[in-house]
């Protein structure tokens, strides 16, 4: 993997991760932002809720952010002589920059856009096993350089897919969040991590894995990772995936775990957009790389997994969050775990 590291004309860092077989590397090294862009204001700061214990950011110059371009002025496509992008290379095979419009920046944190590819008609599953390998090790080396950075608590490499998820952007892309606070899924799990420790000096995710790995859930596995519907999945499909071994983020996976994450992730995505049929438009989700903190007490009980999740529950039906979940956060499933398994495994490639 190479990686050429260059800025745009307002000073954000934009990087392009290449596989090392073509010549992207090259052409990104020459590519000069030629717009005049003035320097980014953000007003992010981030504010305690002393009720739940949780941090949130309040980032209202967002508002103003690019919201559902033309396919020919899209930021994130490729540079032509006719219009300049975030994306200033003519032709990448992954990029990321610094978002101009963040919802953490500063001492709160650091929000960077990745371009999986510049084909803005793709999706990530459209990628070859080369390519979601480039994006894996583009995410892992974000996640080492941000975890290294004054004041960040954990990184977060997520994609959102589809306009039902709020997408505003709809070249295939996802995001890297630096945060300067746990986040509170993450707290959550890492308590009862540590709680789970005292009372049976076993490791929680190294046993929800072993009771999954034994069960009916399991949609998809390999020698080095497992994905599975889990037993109480708030979602109506909802797939969880995880290193057969324990790593706490990244940076941990050994060689063979990442040998083997782009043919079982692809096939994955493609069994998502196979769920409700193929005359139904793609399957929005979003995927959620879940990592360890930077730091902090109970860290080495955190085990790194990605949590994959669809918003919509039937052909042509969403879920919306109801009044219990939206105002008191407890989920009510209208798919059984079971069900979604077996329908994850009906449509697997041929």
């Amino acid at each position: 993997m190479r990686k050429t590291v260059t800025r745009l004309s307002d000073g954000r860092e934009l990087l392009y991760f290449d596989s090392g077989s073509g010549d992207a590397s090259g052409a990104a090294r020459d590519a000069v932002d030629r717009r005049a862009l003035a320097p980014v204001v953000s007003v992010s700061e981030v504010r305690h809720d002393p009720l739940l214990g949780e941090d949130v950011a309040i980032a209202s110059h967002r508002q103003g952010r690019i919201y559902h371009p033309p396919a020919d002025t899209c930021p994130l496509c490729p540079s032509t002589e006719e219009w300049q992008s975030e994306i200033p290379a003519a032709a990448y095979e992954v990029a990321v920059f610094e978002n101009r419009f963040p919802s953490l920046s500063g001492a709160h944190g650091r929000c960077e856009v990745v371009c999986f590819t510049s084909d803005h008609r793709a999706s990530f599953a459209d990628l070859t096993e080369e390519r979601a390998a480039v994006v894996l090790a583009a995410w892992t080396d974000r996640t080492a350089e941000l975890s290294a950075r004054p004041g960040v608590r954990q990184v977060y490499c997520f994609e959102n897919r589809g306009a039902e998820i709020g997408v505003t952007l709809a070249h295939p892309h996802g995001q890297i969040y630096a945060l300067s606070y746990t986040a509170p899924r993450t707290a959550t799990m890492l308590r009862n991590a540590v709680a789970h420790r005292a009372a049976t000096g076993r490791n929680l995710f190294e046993d929800v894995l072993e009771r999954e790995r034994a069960g009916e859930r399991v949609v998809l596995a390999g020698e080095h990772w497992t994905a599975f519907v889990p037993y109480a999945a708030r979602w109506p499909y909802e797939v969880h995936l995880y290193p057969n071994r324990r790593a706490g983020d990244l940076t941990e996976l050994d060689e063979d775990a990442r040998a083997e994450f782009p043919r079982l992730y692809l096939e994955l995505l493609r069994r998502f957009d196979r769920i409700f049929g193929t005359d139904e438009p793609p399957t929005p989700y979003i995927a959620a790389w879940h990592q360890a903190p930077v730091t902090g007490a109970g860290r080495q009980e955190f085990a790194l997994h990605l949590e994959l999740f669809t918003v919509r529950r039937a052909s042509g039906k969403l879920k919306y969050l109801a009044g219990t979940e939206s105002g008191m956060g407890a989920f009510m499933n209208d798919v059984s775990p079971e069900s979604a398994a077996d329908r994850l495994r009906e449509v697997a490639s041929s």
